[in-house]
């Protein structure tokens, strides 16, 4: 299964496309939204060729804290891009809080960003060097958390579907 998770932000947009049967990274980017979106348009609804079975996009979570313009930038972000994935897929993105992420990955809602990518480096191995890449290799900042976004649907998915069949 292809994964397409992104990492939203208020300009811009950390996105991977996560091959779960292979465990590989097919391709990341961090590109302003609008270019997304015109990725998205331009080459049906993928950053990526080859066809995706699901997007997933984090999704943001109120904790009773105030908030920003940014936030309200990067939520309205949030719904055109679930727009888009739905015109031009028939389905509905997976929304998932970032709390449930650092909750899978290192069993902790106080987790941070690094423990999250080390938790994935300990996982997948480290990034390596240009000469010897690693799998997770050329992945920084919010391809990380799109990363970590789709490993954890990845891993959930599975979960889900080895239980029906259990």
């Amino acid at each position: 299964m292809n994964y397409l998770a992104i990492d939203p932000g208020s300009e811009q947009s950390g996105w991977v496309v996560y091959d779960s049967s292979q465990g590989l990274i097919l391709n990341s980017g961090f590109q302003s939204n609008n270019e997304l979106a015109y990725l998205f348009n331009e080459g049906g609804y993928s950053p990526y060729p080859n066809p995706l079975h699901h997007c997933a996009i984090e999704d943001i979570a109120s904790y009773g804290m105030a908030v920003g313009k940014d936030v309200f930038r990067t939520c309205k972000w949030i719904g055109r891009f679930t727009e888009l994935w739905y015109q031009a897929s028939g389905t509905e993105p997976i929304e998932v809080e970032r709390r449930l992420i650092k909750l899978h990955h290192c069993h902790s809602a106080r987790a941070t960003d690094s423990n999250v990518r080390q938790a994935l480096i300990d996982r997948f191995g480290a990034p390596g060097t240009k000469a010897k890449p690693g799998m997770t290799y050329g992945l920084k900042a919010h391809t990380w958390q799109a990363f970590a976004l789709a490993v954890y649907v990845a891993d959930t998915q599975n979960a889900r579907q080895q239980g029906a069949v259990a």
